[in-house]
């Protein structure tokens, strides 16, 4: 079974190349903590395959916490919020992590987003 980490931007929001990086880097780790704790095999597969990573985006807000919702209770996930001490309002959410997962089971509802 291949693995892979998905992490979700909004980019309706107009983040720097620096807060994306920064977002995204906040997403994976949460995530990957959320999931060594849940599964750890899945996370040691991960790792043995690459750590395959893929980042997409949403248009909105309300499209990133619809699929938040959609997630959070199927894989571990996390929601990013922003501390509010650069370009984005505090609370702000910015990205959604995903995983480690069974790439077959998370392409079922990210088949659709596009790459960042």
């Amino acid at each position: 079974m291949e693995y892979k980490q998905v992490i979700i931007l909004r980019k309706d929001l107009g983040m720097g190349k620096g807060k994306i990086a920064a977002q995204s880097s906040h997403a994976s780790l949460e995530a990957y903590e959320k999931t060594l704790i849940k599964d750890p095999k899945a996370v040691e597969e991960w790792k043995n395959q690459g750590q395959a990573k893929i980042v997409l985006k949403v248009n909105s807000k309300e499209e990133l916490l619809e699929l938040f919702q959609e997630l959070k209770n199927l894989f571990p996930c996390s929601l990013i919020k922003d501390a509010g001490r650069t370009q984005i309002a505090a609370g702000e959410p910015t990205a959604v992590g995903i995983g480690p997962v069974p790439e077959s089971e998370i392409n079922k509802f990210t088949k659709e987003l596009k790459l960042l």
